[in-house]
């Protein structure tokens, strides 16, 4: 069979550009999330079935009931804007059939960095920083959280407090020393 008519299963789906639409998951992992993370994906996942789809395809039905699609901006966009949105449910689709929900809290208490864990680190250079380990579809940099899969999460799990760990860069080997581990509280995740 030609290279043409096959898909590559690991590979991630991507938008009209060619860009990633979110990380991968390392292959024959888990796609660990926290129950919160796990609310918002299927809340975005049923307002796109629910209500953003209906109203697009409703757009270009009627688009397309007033004749000539080539140059009609509403058709040709509605159409662009169907794929984007059949895209995003076919991805939320599979990445909630994979999800593997943890509950964080379980660790509450513990000094040993665990999925769901709060971090504080000094590196080599003394910079502190705290962190979130959350999964790869919830983690959001801006609200220091990092996905476990990232070099950081990756050389942080299952250190304790105390412990030194190394983490591999570009840039060289860095040092990284575990200061503080946080859960969230029993009954609360994320």
């Amino acid at each position: 069979m030609s290279k043409a008519f096959t898909r590559e299963a690991d590979a991630p789906e991507e938008d009209d550009e060619g860009a990633p639409l979110a990380p991968s998951i390392p292959a024959g992992s888990k796609n660990y999330i926290t129950s919160q993370g796990y609310a918002r994906l299927r809340g975005e996942l049923l307002q796109l079935i629910d209500e953003e789809r209906p109203k697009v395809v409703d757009i270009v039905h009627w688009a397309a009931s007033n004749g000539d699609r080539s140059e009609n901006g509403d058709y040709l966009y509605g159409k662009k804007r169907l794929r984007e949105i059949d895209r995003r449910i076919r991805f939320l689709t599979k990445r909630l059939e994979i999800a593997e929900v943890v509950d964080p809290s379980v660790h509450a208490g513990s000094d040993q960095v665990f999925f769901g864990a709060t971090v504080t680190y000094v590196d080599d250079e003394d910079a502190e920083r705290t962190v979130t380990i959350l999964g790869v579809d919830e983690a959001n940099n801006a609200l220091q959280q990092i996905s476990w899969v990232a070099p950081v999460a990756r050389s942080l799990l299952k250190a304790r407090e105390g412990d030194e760990v190394i983490l591999m860069t570009p840039a060289g080997q860095r040092t990284l020393q575990v200061l503080q581990v946080s859960y969230p509280t029993p009954g609360r995740d994320g």
